[in-house]
């Protein structure tokens, strides 16, 4: 296993960053979409980062574009109906394949250590969460279904 902070992503602006200035942290990170059925949860994800932030919380947002075309927008587009709809102030990355050959290296290592119902590996929808301790160690694997309310004793008993 490899800790996500180890890891380097790209930001909306398609700059690199280093997941290392999350470190001691304890971090959700999600799969999102803008024309989703769950998209609402956004609103949930962003209750969550402002209750817990002064804790050492974030919510850590990539958009995906890989199950029912949901995310078709570009970086500003994303970034405006997050801040428009939701009032979104958790950081929200560059858009990413979280499944297939250009998988995002980050989500390979997530589904690798947090597999899915019976063993599964490969993210099935939108708004699939996972949980990272402050050591930046995958903690849990949570389903789209999943509310961003229902994580919260998860959450707490990290922080």
């Amino acid at each position: 296993m490899t800790p996500i902070t180890d890891f380097q992503v790209k930001g909306a602006d398609g700059q690199p960053v280093d997941l290392s200035a999350y470190a001691g942290k304890v971090l959700l990170i999600v799969n999102t979409a803008s024309k989703c059925g769950f998209t609402p949860q956004y609103k949930g994800l962003e209750a969550l980062h402002r209750d817990y932030a002064d804790r050492g919380f974030e919510v850590l947002g990539f958009p995906c574009n890989q199950f029912g075309a949901q995310e078709p927008g570009d970086a500003a587009e994303i970034a405006e109906f997050c801040t428009v709809n939701y009032d979104v102030t958790f950081p929200v990355f560059a858009k990413v394949d979280v499944n297939g050959s250009a998988a995002d290296p980050l989500f390979e290592q997530l589904r690798k250590d947090a597999p899915g119902l019976m063993g599964t590996t490969s993210i099935k929808w939108n708004f699939t969460k996972f949980l990272i301790d402050r050591e930046g160690w995958t903690v849990r694997r949570y389903a789209p279904n999943d509310t961003p309310e229902s994580l919260r004793s998860d959450i707490e008993r990290l922080l």
